[in-house]
């Protein structure tokens, strides 16, 4: 009778709905704000660099988590290909995080260190030069483009602001450690460090 009566109460059923899910969300969602895993960095994982720091500001300007993942999921077809799963501990310093949600190119969370810097300039120049079957475009900009060097103390700073802890030594040398290079480098630098600073996974 109850259930009836609810069933044929629109507006009663969508609050009910809307309370059901709430709760569900609540006893998902809350718990993982209190558990050490997904709030503290994985063993080893330090914040980005200066110069991984402007990469990474390039990776997200030229739209790269448009086709391009950074998390693993925990699927055997997933494993098999990029290595094991991403682990939260592994993006607790990214603001905003680029697990991304499409799969044009392939996942780059583990990228780091599989080619070399060599084969990075070539592929961001003309990307069927290495993939002849790639369908991603070229960056040949890139190895022109300067880094702005002036901003990213600034940028270091804003994310020492949000719980990343970069030291006033750090910040204090992020523009000699970027000034004069140039935007590819950056990115690059970005791309060979994804997925190689913890290694916790492996135990």
């Amino acid at each position: 009778m109850i259930q009836e009566r609810i069933e044929k109460n629109i507006g009663l059923l969508g609050v009910l709905t809307a309370v059901v899910i709430s709760i569900g969300g609540l006893v998902e969602i809350v718990p993982l704000y209190f558990t050490g895993m997904v709030t503290e960095p994985a063993p080893g994982v330090q914040p980005y660099s200066a110069l991984q720091l402007e990469g990474r500001d390039i990776y997200i300007r030229e739209g790269c988590y448009n086709c391009h993942t950074q998390m693993i999921r925990p699927l055997r077809a997933e494993t098999e290909r990029y290595g094991h799963y991403s682990l939260a501990g592994e993006s607790v310093y990214d603001h905003p995080f680029q697990f991304g949600s499409k799969r044009t190119g392939p996942d780059l969370a583990r990228v780091g260190g599989r080619y070399s810097d060599e084969w990075h300039v070539v592929h961001f120049m003309n990307p069927r030069d290495v993939v002849p079957e790639s369908n991603m475009p070229g960056f040949p900009w890139l190895a022109t483009a300067k880094v702005d060097a002036g901003g990213t103390a600034a940028k270091m700073r804003a994310l020492r602001s949000v719980g990343v802890p970069y030291s006033d030594v750090a910040i204090a040398a992020a523009r000699g450690q970027v000034e004069g290079k140039t935007e590819l480098e950056a990115l690059i630098a970005y791309l060979q460090g994804l997925g190689t600073a913890s290694k916790s996974w492996k135990n």
